[in-house]
């Protein structure tokens, strides 16, 4: 096993004991890097958890949507009911009761405050949903790096000819031909979102992307897997995500 690894985990949405469970298969060391793919929060049980986790760690983090979501209905140190009302149907309740003192919630408020939306680590952009492609990278904005979806998807070529695109945000198995727990693999970017959520995957996903190695933790079933890379991959056919979006557009 090489040292000094970098390691992506996907969208952990409050599961934190999933979390811990995946973080001691993989058991980083001092030397190995772990950046976090956003959506730390929402919808599992233990987003305080989580987010207290990573923050004790210093590991490396992006913004997802949840997390803006929050500093939207937050903004400016007031409360925006109507930005509020968004986040919390969208997964925030349950983050809201993971808190037991408010003032801890401020506190790590003010730490996704300072999240950015992408790292560039060279030969790979961590960026929580993608950018969109007919943009240049100095025009991509919030919106784009924490929402995109099919624009991003269904690129023929790759942004980048020099740089893998690691995302979430996209539950795998809501893209063409991939099935749950699966991840997902475009022209120049991978997804790594297996939706740790949702009852039909339950998977969370950690990639080492030195090793190419693959780890994963099913928070319903309490099961874990390791494989390679190539192995828990499924490529996507742009063309299919394409003809998704034209025929939801014509609805």
């Amino acid at each position: 096993m090489t040292a000094g690894r970098r390691i992506f985990i996907g969208d952990v949405h409050g599961h934190y004991d999933g979390l811990m469970k995946l973080l001691e298969s993989i058991a980083p060391n001092a030397e190995d890097q772990v950046f976090f793919v956003g959506d730390l929060i929402d919808r599992g049980p233990k987003s305080f958890q989580v987010i207290h986790f990573v923050r004790q760690n210093a590991y490396r983090c992006v913004l997802g949507n949840h997390e803006q979501l929050l500093l939207e209905a937050l903004a400016q140190g007031s409360v925006c009911q109507q930005a509020l009302n968004a986040w919390l149907h969208s997964g925030g309740y349950t983050t809201v009761a993971s808190y037991t003192e408010p003032a801890i919630l401020l506190e790590h408020v003010e730490w996704l405050r300072s999240l950015p939306t992408y790292l560039d680590l060279g030969d790979i952009l961590l960026v929580h949903a993608g950018i969109h492609p007919t943009l240049s990278f100095e025009q991509q904005t919030p919106q784009e790096c924490c929402w995109i979806r099919d624009e991003f998807h269904s690129m023929v070529k790759p942004y980048f000819v020099d740089k893998l695109i690691i995302t979430g945000h996209t539950i795998t198995f809501t893209l063409p031909n991939v099935h749950p727990g699966a991840l997902a693999q475009g022209q120049g970017w991978l997804d790594i979102d297996t939706g740790a959520y949702h009852p039909r995957s339950g998977w969370l996903t950690g990639v080492d992307m030195t090793n190419q190695q693959v780890y994963q933790v099913n928070v319903y079933q309490n099961t874990e897997r390791n494989l390679p890379l190539t192995e828990a991959v499924v490529q996507v056919d742009p063309e299919a995500v394409h003809s998704r979006r034209r025929q939801l557009l014509q609805l």
